[in-house]
């Protein structure tokens, strides 16, 4: 019932033309008198700014709009603010603030250098508030900063939050100066480090906001994003449960409760979180909005959720499209930073598929996709180590650990070298595999046992097969079917409903 509510407040949403500084409260989601409120609705968003008055609410829907994260049209909507008024420094700072994505692939060097152009231009244009002034600052800092250097990348972003702390500080009743504190503290949480407790900071920031101001978009999404891990995720099922009707004209929105619904095996609600969000994205194609390959990651979702209820079929089905639809996109111009992700999902879904369908044989022979660049096939790697684990093929297993390794390294000096996080979980992972294929069985269960650890501690990635899960496999290859159980129970737990656990 849930997804047939939304699917057609989604549709309207997406007919309105959405580049146009005529609409005015669209984004406040009125209700009653206003015919527009059914058109589009993205939350409740007030940032009251010095630039001209009838700027101000086109300026609030750019605002509620980078909070869903539907940057390509709050870029649109921040150009159309500059040219009808060039004096508005606060236009400039959004530009520079849609460059930087944190949770997606975060500052890469050409958007960097556009981000400094953009915030040059605001500090030019000498704010006429002080608070005005100190948003540009902070951004201003970390966007000049040495983002070369992962260290020197911490300290900006470190620097960043203290920033934004100090705004915050200064102007308590700032709705957005606590939401964007709170997602500078999300974005500096480091999972090679104490997740949980840097979560627990942007918590403390995100919470309280999302309690007084239930209906503004940011609260809600962000905690969402610095919940999503096994330790965290139910602390953020009142936010995931919220979000959709906050802002169900954005595809993210409707995607986004999906990360919760998943970690909790809330299964069928997963499922219609992203059904929903395949349709608005279908939908803002049809009528040539950016940002719609949301999808993707959506497809993503469903594939991994159908496979938990049992519906394989349907997995398969999506799955032998993610292919073409990633090709798709990637033809596509102005489309999201996603759209380059399709041969990456296709390596992982293909690889997921086979493994949880326990198709040895077909996971043994995948390939990365045609047009993957080096970093973009782990998950192929990664699948055939666990088939050569359950068939004892140890050149297979050997092979496997080269191209992983060798991917590793290939994405260690790409422009995504943000996604090394769990790098070290699957290497480890590889290595038990291997070790068992050569009779080693106590170094596989030692190995296993490192991965599951590890993993336990920065969390699981969002599809995924569980370190617990593979450690009670390994256990039962090795004959050793009650600690194998003990195995299974902790991976129920961390990641509750999981078909093959």
């Amino acid at each position: 019932m849930k997804r047939r509510y939304l699917f057609p407040l989604v549709l309207a949403s997406v007919l309105y033309p959405t580049s146009l500084l005529a609409q005015q409260h669209h984004h406040h989601g009125a209700e009653g008198g206003d015919a527009n409120a059914a058109i589009e609705k993205f939350g409740q968003v007030h940032m009251p700014i010095s630039c001209a008055a009838s700027v101000q609410a086109p300026f609030e829907r750019g605002i509620a709009l980078m909070h869903s994260f539907w940057y390509e049209e709050a870029v649109k909507q921040f150009q159309a603010i500059a040219t009808s008024d060039p004096q508005c420094a606060m236009a400039q700072w959004g530009l520079a603030m849609a460059e930087w994505r944190p949770f997606w692939d975060g500052l890469p060097d050409d958007r960097r250098k556009a981000g400094v152009a953009e915030i040059d231009k605001a500090t030019a244009l000498n704010a006429k508030t002080d608070r005005e002034r100190r948003y540009i600052a902070a951004l201003s800092g970390y966007l000049h900063a040495d983002h070369g250097d992962p260290a020197q990348n911490d300290k900006a972003l470190h620097a960043y939050d203290d920033a934004m702390s100090a705004l915050h500080t200064a102007y308590p009743d700032d709705v957005e100066a606590t939401a964007f504190y709170g997602l500078a503290l999300s974005a500096s949480i480091d999972p090679t480090k104490d997740p949980v407790a840097d979560a627990r900071k942007a918590l403390a920031v995100l919470e309280p906001g999302f309690r007084a101001h239930p209906d503004h978009p940011g609260f809600a999404h962000y905690i969402i994003h610095t919940c999503d891990s096994p330790q965290l995720a139910r602390e953020a099922l009142p936010a995931a449960e919220k979000y959709a009707s906050i802002a169900p004209s954005s595809a993210h929105a409707l995607h986004m409760p999906g990360h919760i619904f998943a970690r909790l095996g809330m299964w069928q609600k997963d499922i219609d979180s992203d059904e929903a969000s395949v349709h608005a994205s279908e939908s803002a194609e049809q009528h040539h909005l950016g940002g719609i390959t949301h999808q993707i990651h959506a497809y993503e979702f469903l594939i991994y959720a159908y496979l938990q209820v049992g519906q394989d079929e349907k997995a398969r089905v999506l799955m032998t499209r993610m292919r073409a639809l990633g090709e798709h996109m990637m033809a596509m111009p102005g489309m999201d930073d996603m759209k380059d992700a399709g041969h990456s999902l296709d390596n992982e879904l293909r690889a997921v598929y086979a493994m949880e369908m326990h198709q040895w044989d077909v996971l043994a022979h995948l390939r990365p996709a045609p047009g993957s660049k080096p970093y973009e096939g782990s998950a192929i790697y990664w699948g055939k180590a666990v088939a050569a684990g359950h068939t004892s093929d140890a050149k297979l297993a050997a092979a496997a650990l080269k191209g992983y390794e060798d991917n590793y390294q290939a994405l260690k000096n790409s422009p995504y070298a943000d996604f090394l996080g769990s790098g070290n979980i699957r290497r480890n992972e590889i290595l038990a595999w291997k070790a068992l294929t050569e009779g080693r069985g106590a170094e596989a269960v030692e190995d296993m046992r490192k991965a599951a650890d590890e993993q336990d501690k920065v969390g699981q990635n969002e599809v995924d097969v569980p370190g617990r899960e593979m450690l009670g496999d390994v256990l039962m290859v090795e004959h050793r079917p009650k600690e194998a159980l003990v195995q299974y129970r902790v991976a129920l737990q961390l990641s509750p409903n999981r078909l093959n656990t």
